[in-house]
């Protein structure tokens, strides 16, 4: 099952030449879910001819401009296309009036149905969506305004299938393998009982996808993105700007690289969110000082593919 996150911009306050505004798509199996919906969004999904129509739910962070000023295109956009299915949009408090307002100002034509979910308390953390073997949760972060952050878990998987163990109890080859491998117990004719774990390895983690911008660095959210496959978290400014960054509620990328690593168990850490302040070039910076907390840091680009895969 494939899981890939496509990185749709990755500017902050202000869109550049080459760098839209913060906007991740998440795509797995088939299903799209974006986070957070910058400006630019739309051109970065055409140009890497992703199917806006399966986008089941957006999560918002939170309702600065920088992060919500592409949705109301996205709304228009989802009604050139044929669509049944209800469109989640998932945010923190306000949200709701955003969308709302947006559709009754721009006269919107909107022909499918929008789910608009506000998180009632963005200080707790829990489970605000699920989907068939995963489930996102939202977790509080510590910005100028409420503002949360993502992490989408999938549930464990079976352990591998030894067939030859089951050669070696008399399991026949066919339906009963299946039933096995779904993790019910099978009889023999001679009434002997099969169970799965005689047969299967020990259940294999699933895959972890957190998301984190426009936040101080705290305790809470490392817990919450502990052993994540992908981490996306904002390295707004390098260590100079560290009083900038904690005036304005944001992380220096030597702040997210120490996150990273305090979390435990985070395999890889995308930066996003950058100050316009930086360059193409300057970026490097900000990459540098990341990676002296948490090695394997890297900053992210627009309309960078990046795969999760499982762990082996």
């Amino acid at each position: 099952m494939n899981m890939e996150a496509f990185v749709l911009g990755t500017g902050g306050m202000m869109p550049l030449p080459g760098r839209h505004l913060t906007s991740v798509l998440l795509r797995r199996e088939g299903e799209l879910f974006l986070f957070d919906c910058g400006e630019g969004t739309q051109v970065s999904l055409r140009a890497l001819n992703l199917r806006w129509k399966k986008i089941t739910a957006i999560f918002i962070s939170h309702t600065h401009a920088d992060h919500v000023t592409g949705l109301p295109g996205m709304l228009m956009l989802s009604s050139q296309v044929d669509r049944e299915e209800p469109l989640y949009v998932i945010g923190p408090p306000r949200i709701r009036e955003y969308v709302e307002m947006s559709r009754r100002v721009l006269e919107m034509y909107i022909n499918f149905e929008i789910i608009v979910q506000e998180i009632e308390d963005p200080r707790t953390a829990g489970e605000v969506f699920s989907g068939a073997g995963f489930t996102v949760r939202s977790f509080p972060l510590y910005h100028t305004r409420n503002c949360v952050g993502y992490s989408l878990t999938e549930e464990d998987r079976p352990g591998v299938f030894h067939p030859e163990k089951a050669v070696e109890l008399g399991v026949p080859r066919g339906p009963m393998w299946s039933q096995l491998q779904q993790g019910n117990n099978v009889s023999l004719d001679g009434g002997a009982v099969v169970e799965p774990s005689q047969v299967m390895g020990e259940r294999r983690r699933g895959r972890k996808f957190s998301y984190v911008t426009d936040s101080h660095r705290h305790r809470n959210i490392e817990r919450e993105v502990s052993g994540s496959d992908l981490l996306i978290c904002e390295g707004m400014f390098e260590k100079s700007l560290q009083e900038t960054a904690r005036e304005k509620g944001h992380m220096t990328a030597y702040d997210a690289g120490k996150l990273a690593r305090q979390a435990g168990g985070v395999k890889r850490m995308g930066l996003i969110h950058y100050s316009p302040r930086y360059t193409k070039r300057d970026l490097k910076i900000l990459e540098d000082e990341a990676r002296e907390e948490f090695a394997a840091s890297f900053l992210t680009r627009d309309r960078q593919i990046i795969e999760i895969p499982y762990e082996e």
